[in-house]
């Protein structure tokens, strides 16, 4: 998916503030009025008490507008100076959490072709691709990076360019296909610390949202792009490595660009709640990415970081979903099996073969549960069930419907 200075000074011309206008208008005003009423006093009885009476109320009437106007002019300038706080504190924020995220390398093998030569005679280690990743923790002398498998899948090295300029090799702890997800690690003297992660499971639709990565490459590193959460618990099918899958997700409309794959999606307290990894990309598609939820990610690299893989309850066999297969093969099994997924190859001493299932048998239940495609037939397996359990597996056999109890092992 993913083969993927000098500051210009501006001179503002400062313009009198309203304010101040009204104000001197006032004091004219009032200026004015006391004059008038002194010259008019030494006339005598009722012109005075009515001019009085009239410059009073001018004189009301000025003092309540000026009121007026400060009142409105120091809210404004509580707006402003609100805006230009909120604007200060997310940039610092952005800032600080910038520092947690690398640019990630994907380094291949590649021959070297002679023209005067039938074979190849050196290799050179090129680049394939870039991608982003986080600084999730520093333990025991080493920094734990968080990325996308897809960015690093098929590499011979990694390498891992900090927001200083340093580049360091890194070392992948393991990659988990299906979740999307790889853990490496650098030297821990040569990067900052890592990021504080947030809970995902709060974000809400409407939520602001900043996705930090390096669209394109490392020449628009740590770049910032700000949306919202479009959507929660939505479910994408993809397609990996290790097979269909579907992964859950949170939906974003920030901008996020080939090379973004890896990076943070941040919440507006600095907080990581999500790894930004795919869009998509149609004509006349915009504003539609995706992130790993951050509560769906801490395990995986947990278990990643502990054991070097995820361990999985495994069937052993291979699928194909009915609905792509060619119609000859569906023309002699009842209509409640061209829903289902077909065992089209089972490995030897498998629980798959231990527990009976044969090339051709349409699976259309595990325990009860409908299945209509491989990715749900994992899904269930990998997120309900554990190694060792024992699962009651409905099959079409032909016309005949069979039950089969299998015990799931260790993949």
């Amino acid at each position: 998916m993913e083969n993927y200075n000098g500051d210009e000074q501006v001179r503002v011309k400062a313009e009198p503030k309203k304010g101040k206008s009204l104000w001197l208008t006032s004091l004219v005003s009032g200026t004015v009025a006391s004059i008038v009423t002194s010259s008019v006093f030494v006339f005598g009885g009722d012109f005075i008490d009515a001019e009085k009476n009239t410059v009073t109320e001018s004189s009301q009437t000025a003092g309540a507008e000026q009121t007026e106007s400060v009142e409105k002019n120091k809210s404004i300038n509580t707006e402003k100076l609100s805006t230009s706080t909120d604007s200060n504190e997310r940039a610092d924020m952005v800032e600080s959490a910038s520092k947690s995220i690398v640019g990630v390398v994907n380094l291949q093998e590649m021959q070297n072709q002679n023209p005067f030569q039938q074979q190849s005679t050196e290799s050179e280690t090129v680049e394939s691709g870039t991608g982003s990743g986080v600084i999730y923790k520093k333990d025991n002398g080493k920094a734990y990076i968080i990325t996308n498998n897809h960015v690093i899948e098929g590499a011979k090295e990694v390498e891992i360019s900090l927001y200083d300029g340093q580049k360091a090799t890194a070392t992948v702890v393991g990659a988990d296909a299906l979740t999307d997800l790889a853990v490496l690690t650098i030297d821990a003297s040569v990067a900052p610390e890592g990021i504080n992660f947030g809970d995902s499971d709060r974000m809400r639709p409407g939520e602001e949202v900043l996705a930090i990565g390096n669209p394109l490459g490392l020449d628009f590193s740590r770049s910032v792009t700000q949306g919202i959460v479009s959507a929660t618990g939505r479910s994408i099918s993809v397609d990996t490595s290790d097979g269909e899958w579907e992964l859950d997700v949170l939906q974003t409309d920030a901008a996020i660009n080939p090379g973004n794959s890896g990076g943070a999606l941040i919440n507006t307290a600095g907080e990581v709640i999500g790894i930004n990894s795919l869009k998509i990309s149609e004509s006349g598609v915009e504003g539609l990415g995706f992130a790993i939820p951050s509560n769906d990610v801490i395990p995986i690299v947990t278990e990643l970081i502990e054991n070097g893989k995820i361990t999985r309850p495994y069937l052993g066999v291979s699928l194909a979903n009915t609905e792509e297969l060619p119609q000859y093969y569906l023309q002699n099994v009842p209509e409640a099996a061209k829903s289902g997924v077909m065992v089209t190859g089972i490995e030897t001493g498998s629980a798959a073969a231990n527990g009976g299932l044969k090339q051709q048998d349409i699976i259309v239940e595990i325990d009860g549960t409908k299945i209509s495609t491989s990715a749900e037939l994992r899904k269930h397996l990998y997120t309900e069930k554990k190694i060792g359990d024992k699962v009651k597996v409905k099959v079409y056999r032909g016309n005949e419907e069979k039950t089969l109890t299998i015990t799931l092992q260790n993949s």
